[in-house]
Parts: structure tokens; sequence; C-alpha cells
């Protein structure tokens, strides 16, 4: 089972105000295990950074020129992410603003990928708690002292752990295939054969037994 952890870094909150892509990062997990693969480029966005995104990501727009715009990178987005479900917090809102850079270029949407949404699935294992990527990282004791400010591929880092935690933890088996052994072929499982204990009684056990007999008055075996 392959999935990909997604972020983004935006301008602004709304595609269709002309706010665009910044920063895309994705990590791959197989079997919900990180592969050590990921995905991270940062976009040229083709226009001013409001102060407001700035304060959030710190991403300046002289910082983002020297960088190649979303058509240079779809192919190796778009290749990264094939055939994966892509795990995303708060999906629509990454989503919408990929499907519009996609636009822009006359490419396909995201439509044909399955989504999981880890804020509502937090929503419904945690009713009424809070659920943003900082309260989840408290809530499963995930370690993110280093963001300050946020970055797409810290973020997905971050993201991949509470994912996790949410789907039951990193060993949401318990271990206990671990102690039973490896399954062998034709679904058979293999354990450690151990030598026979023997029951015998030994010479110190046998004369403590006759010395136990000894001390009965007419015992009825005796008889």
């Amino acid at each position: 089972m392959r999935e990909i952890v997604l972020d983004t870094e935006t301008t602004g909150l709304d595609p269709a105000s002309g706010h665009r892509v910044v920063e895309i990062a994705c990590i791959e997990l197989i079997n919900r295990i990180p592969s050590g693969r990921h995905y991270q480029t940062y976009v040229n966005p083709e226009r001013d950074m409001p102060e407001e995104a700035f304060r959030v990501h710190g991403l300046s727009q002289d910082f983002l020129s020297q960088f190649p715009l979303f058509a240079d990178v779809a192919d190796d987005f778009l290749t990264f992410i094939e055939d994966g479900a892509l795990v995303i917090h708060n999906a629509e809102f990454d989503l919408k603003f990929l499907n519009a850079e996609l636009a822009l270029i006359d490419r396909p949407r995201l439509d044909g990928f399955e989504v999981v949404d880890t804020v509502a699935l937090a929503r419904r294992k945690f009713p009424g708690a809070p659920v943003s990527l900082d309260a989840l990282c408290r809530r499963f004791a995930i370690d993110n002292s280093d963001r300050d400010l946020h970055g797409a591929l810290l973020d997905a880092r971050l993201l991949a752990d509470v994912y996790l935690e949410l789907m039951g933890g990193r060993q949401p088996g318990l271990g206990l295939a671990a102690e039973v052994g490896e399954k062998a072929e034709g679904g058979r499982v293999e354990r450690p054969i151990r030598a026979p204990r023997s029951h015998e009684a030994t010479a110190e056990e046998q004369a403590a037994h006759a010395a136990f007999v000894g001390t009965m008055d007419d015992p009825i075996w005796k008889k």
C-alpha cells in the first residue's frame, strides 16, 4: 500500500483571488512505514508575497524568484504521487490550490486520487478536541519544536507521524507477528522446536519422597 503525505505553502487562502502555490512537499509511506523517499520543491509564484503569508512561512518574493515555475515541476510532482493515496491535513485547501495550478497549464485535476483528510480523521477519533497539526503533535507527544514557521516538508514529516498515530500507532499489530515468527510457505507459522522436558523424578526427589512416606503411620499403599 503506497500513500503520499502531502503539504503545500501558498501566497494566500484562495486561488480564485490570484493566490499561488510556493512550496510542495511529499513523504512516501509504504504499508504505513516511511520509505525514506520524499519530494520537495519551492515554486516561483510569479507574483508578490503578501505580508500575512510571509509571516506564516517566511518565503519572500526575492527568495522564490530563483526557483522554477509550477509548469516546470508539474511532471516530477505528478510522477512522484502517481499510484498513491494522498494523505493531507485539511485536504480541501491543498487540493484546491493544486488543481488551480494544474488548470493554469491545462493538466487534469487530481480527482482520480484516493484522499485521506487527517482533519476529518482526527475529528472522528477525538470529537470536540482541537485538530490542528500542532494540537495533534501535542496529543501524540510528537516533537514539533522546530516549527517556528510553517514549511511544507517539515509539516509533511510531522503529519506523517500524526497520521500513523491516528491509524493506531507505528506498530498497530502490537508486535505479535514478531513473537510468533514469520509465516512459512502455505501460511503455516514456523515456531522454534523445543527439546522435550524430562518428567522423571531425580534421585534427590525420590529420596525426599521416601523420607516423607516414612513419617506416615500405616500408609494404605503399603498394605
